[in-house]
């Protein structure tokens, strides 16, 4: 079986999101550092234009947004489950909440001009300049709206004080009992505000709170061994991908496989990646795309979140 290739880069929260489930699952796998900020031309070779962070590479197989990220490695190594059993809906319902409304109000709270301050008081002005006007690009053109500071402010004592509540409920360790994907989904927006001192307090004011992030975050990152940018598109140019799943599944609005289409994210880095449909399931489309250095490469992506538009 082909090595897990990661594309991350240390600050992005859905990175870190990405290496506690692979220390979860104590997996091996390789690190290929990305830019925070475009072009990145390897990566685009391996997605067709994908920006977002982080993406997952098996051989010829490229796996974009973190939600099938996790399903996949679910079925690379089925224990522990991230998605454990008669629970598994609850779990996979509230880690999508927090990957998008307890995220939303992170990134408000992050981006919020005294936290800028000082998250990027060592960087150079030309790469602040440049990451604001990335970040700008980056949350244009989709549904995602930016959410003013003082409204998260505002809310953000809500989720801190459900957050502890279930955690008394579910006996303090873990918020469904045992460990899950909803603490990794929970905890790497928390992870994002505790970076600086001006948003650590939004989370250190509570302390049933940064005790189970600590045993979340105690998951680790797995095995990780370095692969440069280059190499990994040589990994891909050199296999053959995977054979698809079998499902027996009716597009809702119709799509074959066999048309060439473009799929994009609904909410936020919503650049376009086109290519031949050879695959709608209930979870997952599956793009077929040629590259002049990555050959055939098979781009996956969730049902959920994205739309597909025939080209």
């Amino acid at each position: 079986m082909s090595d897990l290739i990661l594309h991350h880069y240390p600050t992005s929260p859905f990175a870190e999101k990405a290496r506690l489930l692979m220390g979860f699952k104590n997996l091996a796998w390789r690190s290929v550092q990305i830019p925070p900020v475009m072009p990145k031309p390897d990566l685009t070779a391996l997605t067709g234009g994908y920006r977002k962070t982080p993406v997952l590479q098996i051989g010829a197989d490229i796996y974009c947004d973190t939600a099938l990220i996790t399903r996949r490695l679910e079925a690379h190594q089925a224990q522990p489950a991230l998605l454990p059993g008669k629970q598994a809906f609850a779990i996979a319902a509230f880690a999508q909440w927090a990957d998008s409304v307890v995220f939303q109000h992170a990134v408000s709270l992050v981006f919020q001009p005294e936290s800028i301050a000082v998250r990027f008081a060592k960087a150079p002005p030309e790469f602040l300049q440049t990451f604001i006007a990335d970040r700008s690009k980056l949350f244009s053109g989709g549904q995602a709206t930016r959410l003013p500071a003082e409204q998260a402010k505002h809310q953000w004592p809500g989720f801190m004080t459900r957050l502890q509540a279930q955690l008394e409920a579910s006996g303090g360790d873990f918020l469904f009992g045992e460990p899950s994907l909803a603490d990794i989904a929970m905890a790497h927006p928390l992870w994002f505000l505790r970076a600086t001192p001006v948003t650590s307090p939004l989370v250190d004011g509570y302390p049933a709170v940064v005790a189970w992030l600590e045993r979340v975050l105690s998951f680790g990152h797995g095995n990780p061994q370095d692969l440069s940018s280059e190499a990994a598109v040589e990994v891909a140019r050199a296999a053959t991908p995977a054979a698809l799943p079998e499902e027996a599944f009716a597009d809702p609005n119709g799509f074959k496989a066999g048309q060439r289409v473009a799929i994009s994210a609904v909410d936020y880095g919503v650049e376009a990646v086109e290519g031949e449909l050879l695959f709608a399931g209930a979870e997952e489309l599956i793009l077929r795309r040629e590259d002049e250095r990555a050959c055939v490469v098979h781009v996956h992506f969730p049902r959920l979140g994205f739309r597909i538009e025939a080209r």
